[in-house]
């Protein structure tokens, strides 16, 4: 189970669409259900995953559900914002604060999923937009966010086995160092060397036992553009590891 602090880390919006996946909702019915984009809904169970530190939404909806008791009381109905977003067709529902969503054809390049505790995606190029931008922000640095930026960099070198030696213990007993430089060969190298990179974020995130520490970059490459990259990294033995990495 969860921490508490876990689960009320998680917003009523995301309580809200994880009460339909336990009624066996998916994530196209959901944002019918709810008159908004399958996008957005998809935001909205990323980020509940995250928090509960799941890789599945339908274990994630079955953690609230037991935390929360039987389903009697998870209505469909919409709330807050989603009342407003009437339209029930889901290539033109809209996203909140955004322009009316079309459907993107998904851009993995690598997907390899963790079977981690922590549950979290190891080298993965997420569809998405170009990041807005944004004011200039000025982030302390840290020990994490030092390891962090060397565990980057040694993947922008294309150093597999020196960046597969960053990774956590669980993630190295489950994985070997031969799928680690497979899958990153397919998603790093396409997009070009490193323009610029900087620390727009650090965040601490509730998970057992002692919690992790999420860090965002925002990196401008030489063929891809501009990304968010998140580095999820865990304390073992004294030393920053990482347990996740996303490019987004």
């Amino acid at each position: 189970m969860p921490t508490k602090a876990a689960l009320d880390a998680l917003t009523e919006k995301e309580k809200q669409t994880l009460r339909l996946i336990v009624r066996g909702h998916d994530a196209k019915s959901v944002a019918v259900t709810l008159g908004l984009s399958v996008h957005t809904i998809n935001e909205r169970l990323r980020d509940a995953r995250r928090k509960l530190a799941v890789s599945s939404s339908r274990e994630a909806a079955r953690l609230l559900l037991a935390a929360e008791g039987t389903p009697e009381n998870l209505g469909d109905k919409r709330t807050g914002e989603d009342a407003a977003a009437a339209a029930n067709n889901v290539e033109a529902a809209p996203d909140v604060g955004a322009a009316p969503a079309r459907r993107r054809l998904p851009v993995l390049i690598g997907v390899l999923l963790m079977t981690l505790a922590l549950g979290l995606l190891a080298l993965t190029l997420l569809p998405g937009t170009t990041p807005a931008p944004q004011p200039a922000t000025t982030v302390p640095a840290t020990p994490a966010a030092d390891a962090a930026r060397a565990f980057l960099e040694l993947v922008d070198q294309q150093r597999w086995s020196d960046s597969y030696g960053r990774f956590g213990a669980a993630f190295r007993k489950l994985n070997s160092e031969a799928v680690w430089a497979e899958v990153s060969q397919r998603v790093r190298p396409p997009l070009g060397a490193v323009v610029s990179r900087s620390l727009i974020g650090q965040e601490t995130i509730p998970v057992p036992p002692a919690g992790v520490e999420m860090l965002k970059f925002r990196t401008r490459f030489a063929t891809g553009g501009e990304k968010v990259e998140t580095v999820t990294l865990d304390q073992e033995g004294g030393a920053w590891k990482v347990v996740g990495v996303t490019i987004e």
